[in-house]
Order: C-alpha cells, then structure tokens, then sequence
C-alpha cells in the first residue's frame, strides 16, 4: 500500500469515481451524498439525494448537467441550475436492478441493469443495457449481459466497453450513430478477475476495480495484464485524472457482503496512485 495516497476516510461506501473539472467526484452509498474532492483532499458535498441510495451512479451530460441513477426508483435524475432533482429518464417499463452509467459526446447515455434485485436475495438473471436518447427516451441495445457493471467509452467515440462481473470479462460493442450497439465481442477475458468500475487510457488501455481480489489491473485488449496495483480492501470503481491525468483514483471499501452493505464500520476510502500513462475520452 505504500504506492498509495489516501485523499478521504470515513467513507460509508464508495462507488462511482470520476474525474471532473479539476476534482475526483464519487458516490457515497450509505450516505446518500455525492462527493467532489480536490487534489488537496478537501471534499464538499455536493448534493444529498433522497432516493433509496444503492446502487447510485454518476456522469455528465455535454451541456454540463450532473446524471443521476437512482436504482430503486428505476429513473435518472438530472441536478439542475437551481439544485432541484428532475427525472431525466424513465426506466421502468425496461427492467430492473439499474446500476451503472456512462454519457457518450452525443449526449446519450448508457445505463446498464443487472436485471434482478441482489438486495432483495432475488435469483440471478442476466442483465442488459439501455440506451438513454437526449430526449429522454430509453430503449434496450444489448442483452444476456452476465452483471454489467463499470462502463467506458473509447476516446473516440466508437466503442462501448462494459465489465461482465460474473462473466470475468470485459465485452466491447460498436456504437452506432444513433447509439445502438453492434459487434458484440469480448474485449478482455480476464481469467479470475473480477472487473467492476472499469476507465480507459491514452494507449486505449483499460483499468478495472475487482472486489474480491482487491486490487486494480490494467489490461490491453485481449486480456494481457500491463499493471497491477494491491489494495487491503475491495475495490469498486477507479478512474484516470489529476492536472496531467496521471492518477488513478480508486474508490476501496472492505467487503462484508449484501447482508447489510452499508452497516457496521466506516472503511470507505478514496485513494490515489500514479500511473505511468494518462486518461483518455470521456
């Protein structure tokens, strides 16, 4: 651990890390908050969300607005000028288990959903993807995802990237003008890995988090490991920034399973580590 520089403690759980305008940006779970934290390690909340607060993910739409997932309500929200919470997308007549997002320069966004509710001890079904238009419409583009999770967008726009959980993958699709996904494939088989928010770099690299191995990797398209990084706690989401986007923020928390999350002990934790090449697109 000695590579690593904790900015923030006394996080609930940690996930959603982002890099945006000069602060690293996470979602605290258990506290229902969003978080920005300067390289200095000050942190302000930046908003409190009232929803049911797992799973809660974050991106940002070209016009600037703040996307909000609110799983449990089956819609994202939009953080207004004013403050106020409007619901971007409506996604309940898709499915269920909503969980990680990601905005293309379009201005559409990508949700995937895990398709059943892990909370709620529901049995496994496979996941998909959706297509949020800039309208607000919301469509599937892929299905039989094995527990989507983190999701990339290539710097130049052309690939979507998602982490398959239980499928010890990463699975790229090509991205139509209009947003639709095409040429499924797998990107990365990642042997035990366990891959969850995932980001892309420079050389068109990708870092994954992974829970149970507690660690950070960064592998090249068709699985080979470049880098790997040890943590003593589970990590959940990581994401490339800083001044020259030479870090790789990591969002770690120790594990104690779906029983109750958020209960117990605060062992959250934004950490950051330098890495040798930067970050790329979105």
């Amino acid at each position: 651990m000695s590579e690593w520089t904790v900015l923030r403690e006394d996080i609930v759980f940690g996930e959603s890390v982002r890099w945006h305008r000069d602060r690293v940006w996470f979602c605290d779970w258990g506290a229902r908050e969003i978080v920005a934290v300067g390289p200095d390690g000050v942190g302000e909340v930046v908003v409190g969300v009232p929803f049911p607060s797992m799973p809660m993910c974050i991106d940002w739409l070209p016009d600037g607005r703040l996307l909000i997932v609110s799983s449990a309500e089956a819609r994202v929200v939009s953080l207004e000028a004013d403050g106020s919470l409007a619901t971007h997308a409506d996604l309940r007549g898709l499915g269920t288990g909503f969980n990680e997002i990601v905005v293309h320069g379009r201005g559409h966004a990508y949700v995937n959903a895990i398709g059943f509710d892990m909370a709620a001890g529901e049995p496994f079904r496979l996941g998909f993807v959706a297509l949020i238009g800039a309208d607000g419409s919301a469509r599937r583009v892929a299905g039989d995802v094995v527990f989507p999770n983190g999701m990339a967008v290539t710097a130049d726009g052309s690939t979507l990237i998602v982490a398959e959980s239980y499928g010890n993958r990463l699975t790229a699709f090509d991205i139509a003008p209009d947003g639709g996904l095409s040429g499924r494939r797998v990107w990365a088989d990642l042997g035990d890995g366990v891959p969850d928010g995932i980001c892309v770099d420079a050389e068109g690299a990708v870092w994954y988090a992974d829970v149970p191995n507690k660690c950070c990797v960064r592998v090249r398209e068709g699985g080979e490991v470049l880098s790997r990084v040890e943590s003593d706690r589970g990590c959940f989401s990581c994401a490339l920034g800083g001044a020259d986007g030479g870090t790789l923020f990591v969002a770690a928390t120790e594990w104690r399973g779906m029983d109750d999350p958020t209960g117990g002990p605060r062992t959250g934790r934004l950490v950051a580590v330098p890495v040798s090449v930067p970050a790329a697109g979105r």
